[in-house]
């Protein structure tokens, strides 16, 4: 009986409490849209969103009081790109989602949305550091398309999924050419061509509605063997015989193919980042966003004109690949002085686990500005790069990445600078809600930190 009590209660206190109106006063906050701190200010937040943050703001009447005297307070750290919630440990690939699915027959169908986990330690510790919100993609599998990626919030609750379907994940670049068979002319052709194929069917579903055939998803109806089916419906809506994609794959690709879905290539060197430029003005509609882009320095004013915007890894300057010979710590910030919009994230640099490296790599873009002949930046631009700049990209800067009036009220409070490694979170709000701070590492290290000598296995005591 008692066990049983003790367990209710200790699930009791890992759940975090209701949302409620907050104000946390005199601290040094950070709003996360490229502004430098303000001293002295407070951060109001009402029923999970952000009411205001500043100085002079007036503080409701019967709010819970934090005083952040000391203290740093800023939005959430946003992962600008991970796999955050696919995998636990590195213990194999069982029960893994961060692998690829090479024997599965879909590839731009997939969505990751359901195989997220919470409850992954590594969701645990990277929210024990600030980390509130990540944007999430597969791994791909036999194809060039990973699939549907999606905006994930790291709260303590079976609810992790902020926008499902958020965007259409591809691999160009080296990678991409050894999922097409060995070549790049190989992974644009059959980019091109599921394109054409997800055209071919975008067209038939419109033929279908302007019969006014009965409606049906377009996901389940059955592939169109014979050529006169189509054309009773619409004269050139048929759907060629050739096809390589499933109809799920196609039908997916559909969205991104009207510009209703993001399109994230992954590409590094400075001519695959060039033929990708020139896909989008191939097709105008894609709303394409750059992964990795080690050597986009080198094609700044590309991308600038072309308005596509780019999610970078922090610092990398050692080539992992003949790709990234040009890599170099000043990308990031040769790529904002030309005014291209760039944002963060963990791009093969351990998607799934260590996303809270990338405030000390934002610091050390910060400390790039007293390096002579680098590009760094400012304080403000290097927070806003984890926060505030992946919402932009992901379209969500109306929801999250700021404390902007009205943004869902993701707030961190620091022991100290949170660009410094050395500080810590103190307290992480997730849409108003205080989350625990405990996680299988700080559970080990109360654990084992002032063990008794007698209790000590019998090696450990001589």
């Amino acid at each position: 009986m008692i066990r049983s009590l003790l367990a209710v209660l200790l699930a009791a206190a890992a759940v975090p409490a209701a949302a409620q109106t907050i104000a946390i006063t005199n601290g040094t906050v950070a709003t996360g849209d490229g502004s430098g701190p303000i001293q002295g200010a407070t951060v109001v937040i009402r029923d999970g969103r952000i009411v205001a943050a500043g100085t002079g703001v007036r503080v409701p009447a019967g709010a819970r009081m934090i005083d952040a005297n000391g203290k740093w307070v800023t939005p959430g750290i946003v992962a600008g790109f991970s796999r955050l919630g696919l995998s636990e440990v590195d213990l194999g690939a069982e029960g893994s989602d961060d692998q690829q699915a090479n024997s599965g027959p879909f590839s731009a169908a997939i969505d990751v949305a359901p195989a997220i986990n919470p409850h992954y330690t590594p969701v645990e510790v990277n929210r024990a550091d600030g980390v509130t919100r990540a944007v999430v993609a597969p791994v791909a599998p036999r194809s060039i398309f990973a699939g549907q990626g999606a905006v994930i919030d790291t709260g303590v609750d079976f609810s992790p999924i902020t926008k499902a379907r958020a965007f259409q994940y591809v691999e160009l670049g080296e990678t991409g050419a050894g999922k097409a068979g060995g070549s790049r002319p190989s992974a644009h052709v059959l980019f091109r061509n599921a394109l054409r194929e997800a055209s071919e069917l975008g067209r038939f579903d419109r033929g279908v509605q302007s019969s006014g055939a009965e409606r049906q998803d377009v996901r389940l109806r059955p592939v169109i063997r014979n050529p006169n089916e189509a054309r009773s419906y619409s004269p050139d809506a048929r759907r060629s015989q050739d096809v390589l994609l499933t109809r799920f794959d196609a039908a997916a690709l559909v969205p991104v193919l009207q510009g209703r879905q993001q399109l994230l290539v992954h590409v590094e060197r400075a001519m695959d980042i060039l033929q990708v430029l020139n896909l989008k003005r191939e097709f105008p509609s894609l709303k394409v966003v750059i992964v990795g882009a080690s050597e986009g320095w080198l094609v700044t004013r590309e991308l600038a004109e072309a308005g596509v915007p780019v999610i970078a890894s922090g610092v990398k300057d050692l080539p992992s690949s003949f790709e990234q010979r040009a890599a170099t710590q000043s990308n990031i910030g040769r790529m904002r002085a030309a005014g291209v919009t760039v944002a963060m994230g963990m791009i093969e640099e351990d998607e799934t686990r260590n996303l809270f490296n990338q405030r000390q790599y934002a610091g050390n873009l910060v400390a790039l500005t007293k390096v002579p002949g680098a590009t760094g930046l400012t304080w403000g631009q290097a927070l806003a790069l984890i926060t505030s700049a992946p919402a932009e990209i992901m379209g969500m800067g109306a929801e999250i990445g700021s404390l902007a009036p009205g943004r869902r009220a993701d707030v961190v409070i620091w022991s100290g600078d949170p660009l410094d490694p050395r500080s810590a979170a103190e307290a992480v709000f997730i849409d108003g809600v205080e989350q625990p701070l405990t996680n299988h590492q700080t559970r080990l290290r109360d654990r084992y930190r002032h063990l008794p000598r007698r209790d000590l296995p019998e090696a450990y005591r001589h």
